[in-house]
């Protein structure tokens, strides 16, 4: 990596050989219809949904790559660990592609530790918790809070999907109490039926579990649809200050709560207490270079495959930025002119973040700037000096009305 942040293939291929998560988009097809849903009526920047599954041929040749990265080339790490993670649509409507993949890596045998697991809106958990069970998936399900902040979870007829759910989801609880306690975790969409305070309270009082709270994506909106989504949309911040017991609340979230997630990437970044490990005791990293915007660098933490073999840094980002593609026919990935491309991006925001106050900080990934492809791109989340030191009196202010919370994000958080 030179002094403007870019890499090479030979950055892609060390990322690769510490790949922690490839996730694989078993389906485009759902049995719900959820109204805010990242691939619904409301966003553009997908590849057209045609209801496909995924077959285990299509991907065959990118586990066999992987594979032979992983025996050829030394991981950081002594005793790797990578995550195999099944994604759709609703990935259970496609289990032989579940149970294939799943035997194949098996015997594989690989020289790293293999956890699998899924996203999923419990809709047929019934018919495959045996299996899932078995093979030790981690869990997250799909749960907006009570029936009413579930209500855009509708089923293809339009019917509110809770009561099914969550019928599934106790039949989980009271067969596997154990595995239910140590794999099974809950994610809410946060919108206009439904609170931050709703939400923790219903899934805390009914699993004993602290959910993992997001608001809509604000990127990719379809030009026509920008006032519903506008009525859709609940800002997390706003929705948790307006909650009966905030403070109870906000100490319940920890990082879950916006204030505290900024204080921990603040305090990490400019507190000068905080070292990866101990050589970094011994370094001034004053004079490293720094990747602009706060994005991955490719592969550095997931690997996305779509139904259709497009190969993404993560599955979060427009189709249009793909590295790969795979199929029966072989695998293109061509880890040089995925260097060129991602510094390419990088250069187009170089100008702006060089002048901005918290480039040291900065999580905004580049994916998201919906114009990336111009020449000069526009970051939103630019900071001046002025807007930097508002930034830190926020950051500073929330630390002084909870002096308790240094301890905890110095010594019980790890960012990466």
């Amino acid at each position: 990596m030179d002094n403007k942040g870019r890499i090479t293939a030979t950055t892609v291929r060390h990322n690769l050989a510490n790949l922690r998560q490839v996730t694989f988009e078993v389906t485009d097809d759902c049995n719900l219809r959820c109204r805010y849903c990242g691939y619904g009526e409301m966003y553009c920047g997908y590849d057209e949904r045609k209801s496909g599954y995924l077959n285990f041929s299509q991907i065959k040749p990118l586990v066999d790559y992987l594979s032979s990265i992983w025996s050829t080339y030394l991981p950081d790490s002594s005793q790797p660990v990578t995550y195999f993670s099944f994604y759709g649509g609703e990935p259970l409507l496609n289990m032989p592609f579940i149970e294939e993949a799943v035997k194949y890596i098996e015997d594989l045998g690989l020289n790293r530790k293999v956890f699998y697991s899924m996203t999923t809106n419990a809709m047929l958990l019934d018919r495959y918790m045996d299996y899932l069970v078995e093979n030790d998936f981690h869990l997250l399900i799909s749960l907006d809070g009570d029936k009413e902040g579930h209500g855009y979870r509708v089923d293809k007829s339009g019917n509110n999907s809770f009561d099914r759910v969550i019928r599934n989801v106790k039949q989980l609880q009271n067969r596997y109490p154990d595995y239910f306690r140590s794999n099974v975790n809950f994610n809410a969409v946060l919108h206009n039926r439904n609170s931050v305070q709703s939400i923790y309270l219903f899934i805390k009082s009914q699993f004993d579990k602290t959910p993992s709270i997001s608001e809509l994506n604000n990127s990719g909106i379809r030009p026509d649809k920008v006032k519903e989504f506008q009525h859709t949309y609940r800002n997390k911040y706003e929705s948790l200050h307006q909650a009966e017991n905030y403070e109870k609340l906000s100490e319940d979230l920890f990082i879950g709560e916006p204030s505290t997630y900024d204080l921990l990437i603040f305090l990490h970044q400019y507190s000068g207490n905080v070292f990866k490990d101990y050589n970094d005791l011994f370094m001034d990293d004053s004079g490293l270079c720094m990747t602009p915007t706060g994005t991955c660098t490719p592969f550095s933490k997931k690997m996305f495959v779509t139904v259709n073999g497009k190969i993404l840094q993560c599955e979060r980002i427009d189709h249009c930025y793909a590295l790969g593609k795979v199929s029966e026919d072989g695998l293109d990935l061509d880890l040089g002119h995925i260097s060129k491309t991602f510094n390419s991006y990088l250069d187009r925001m170089q100008s702006q973040c060089s002048a901005c106050y918290n480039k040291k900080s900065c999580m905004q990934c580049m994916y998201y700037i919906d114009n990336l492809r111009d020449r000069k791109p526009v970051c939103h989340g630019f900071m001046g000096k002025k807007d930097f030191e508002r930034y830190v009196s926020y950051c500073l202010g929330h630390l002084a009305a909870h002096p308790d919370l240094y301890r905890r994000l110095m010594t019980e958080v790890a960012v990466e």
